[in-house]
């Protein structure tokens, strides 16, 4: 089903289409709220009062090519609200990546997850010491695969500084990763 009458069926009130889009999106929504909060419980606490949000301004959404955009915007202000609220707090220790539950398939061999998951440490480590500026253009550009027109709408800023600020933080990404590799 097109996501269009997924959206249709939503503004009507259909249970079962919005059930379609909450399971179509959920991993997607969990990962921008991780890549922001870096704590899988928060992700997934972000990520449900996202769909809270969505579901109360749906009729927001004018179509399909805005759903995605919309949507992320949705996620990064509420990431952004609770980063700010939780800076206000004591200090939260952070949950090891080896604690955070695995969402891949099992399909691969013992070697293989564990080289995957070396990978994965390496980049989500050299992302959280990106600034937070470069850290969210990857996370917006790189990992959601927005458009940079989409990137400069949803930052409110030139579309010329979206394209060097993306360069620049995939030099400092690339940086951040040798240094962590030894290489």
């Amino acid at each position: 089903m097109n996501l269009s009458v997924i959206l249709d069926r939503c503004k009507a009130g259909e249970a079962l289409a919005w059930e379609t889009l909450v399971r179509r999106y959920q991993s997607r929504l969990y990962g921008i709220a991780y890549h922001y909060v870096g704590n899988a419980e928060d992700a997934r606490d972000l990520a449900q009062d996202v769909f809270v949000r969505m579901y109360q301004n749906l009729h927001h959404c004018a179509d399909e090519r805005m759903f995605l955009p919309w949507m992320i915007r949705i996620a990064r202000n509420a990431c952004i609200d609770h980063l700010r609220r939780r800076s206000a707090r004591a200090y939260q220790k952070e949950i090891p990546l080896e604690k955070i539950p695995d969402m891949k398939d099992r399909g691969n061999t013992p070697e293989q997850q564990w080289a995957e998951n070396s990978r994965k440490r390496l980049i989500n480590e050299a992302l959280r010491g990106l600034s937070d500026l470069n850290r969210e253009i990857i996370l917006l550009k790189e990992i959601q695969g927005l458009r940079l027109e989409e990137i400069a709408s949803l930052l409110n800023v030139p579309l010329g500084t979206v394209k060097s600020r993306s360069n620049r933080a995939r030099i400092e990404l690339s940086r951040r990763v040798m240094a962590l590799s030894g290489e």
